[in-house]
């Protein structure tokens, strides 16, 4: 069985976002990039299922710049097989690459679709959902448990009321929630095994698919700065800030 796991670069949870100066996005320049947090579980989850001998090949697959190739490289010295690179340094938006995904299932007909629920830089949670709609492939979302066997992918999801489990036949896209796992660390020579391992480059505007944003951003800005808290001495005057300065009763 071979499982693709699509991935994304992003800026490194650990760093400190910065809005640009003209307010026009984010400011990438001299910013730690790393693989994206929720991306790194689905990779775990795959490798597992080929260690317990589920599948017989990983494939990362991502879509960006030429230096996303640091990324797949990770999920590479992580335990994948080979990995695919649609470049373009275009911003992407959601539907755009479920469509340069959905080329890629086309090509490579995996038997399972793994990929983070969603990315946290830009937090829709659409493209999954998107691409097993453009698939006609069936879903299971937020999972925190997959287990494989008979044809079949089980998929325990997190839902408002609890866990939900569903079976799905394969082929079929399954989206990771955080509880699912917990991603290794690359061994040193696991990372230089990496660097010898497959890695294709395909230009992103040869698949056939419109890179042509609809989606126009305005404007980009920080968040608030929270206001500094303040004690009061009665729950009299509590109640009054909260009515005539709070204003929230």
């Amino acid at each position: 069985m071979k499982i693709l796991v699509p991935v994304k670069r992003v800026i490194d949870y650990n760093v400190k976002v910065r809005v640009k100066a003209d307010q026009s996005g984010v400011d990438l320049a001299n910013v730690k990039m790393a693989l994206n947090p929720f991306c790194e579980i689905a990779v775990e989850e795959a490798i597992r299922l080929k260690e317990a001998g589920v599948a017989t090949e990983v494939v990362v697959v991502s879509i960006g710049p030429g230096v996303a190739q640091e990324q797949l490289r990770t999920a590479l010295a992580l335990g994948a097989d080979r990995a695919i690179l649609l470049e373009t340094e275009q911003n992407l938006e959601s539907l755009q690459v479920a469509k340069l995904l959905a080329k890629v299932v086309g090509t490579e007909q995996p038997q399972l679709v793994i990929l983070g629920k969603q990315a946290i830089d830009s937090d829709n949670n659409q493209t999954a959902q998107m691409l097993a709609a453009l698939t006609g492939m069936g879903q299971g979302t937020f999972a925190s448990k997959v287990v494989v066997a008979d044809g079949k992918v089980n998929v325990t999801r997190e839902i408002d009321g609890g866990l939900q489990t569903v079976a799905l036949n394969l082929p079929a896209i399954v989206s990771t929630d955080l509880r699912l796992n917990e991603p290794r660390y690359a061994s040193l020579p696991n990372i230089m095994k990496a660097k010898k391992k497959q890695l294709d480059v395909i230009a992103a505007d040869s698949l056939g698919v419109s890179l042509h944003s609809q989606i126009k951003v305005l404007k980009v800005t920080a968040p608030a700065t929270r206001q500094a808290g303040v004690k009061v001495d009665s729950v009299d005057t509590l109640i009054d800030k909260l009515k005539h300065e709070a204003k929230v009763i």
